[in-house]
């Protein structure tokens, strides 16, 4: 699975999660919500994170 796809997912369960979290109310419903809005910040933020590419070590 590519990187950017990961993020997608992550983002996408946080609106999920963040829905459950609105509909839920009251001080669970707003803990369930930052949850949820911390993971969408996350895979978003995780999308625009460059890529660290490693090369093969040299054996000789």
């Amino acid at each position: 699975m590519q990187g950017n796809t990961t993020s997608w997912i992550v983002a996408g369960l946080g609106v999920i999660i963040a829905l459950i979290g609105w509909y839920v109310g009251g001080y669970w419903g707003a803990g369930i919500l930052g949850f949820g809005l911390a993971h969408i910040l996350l895979g978003i933020l995780d999308m625009f994170r460059p890529a660290v590419k490693t090369e093969p070590a040299d054996r000789g």
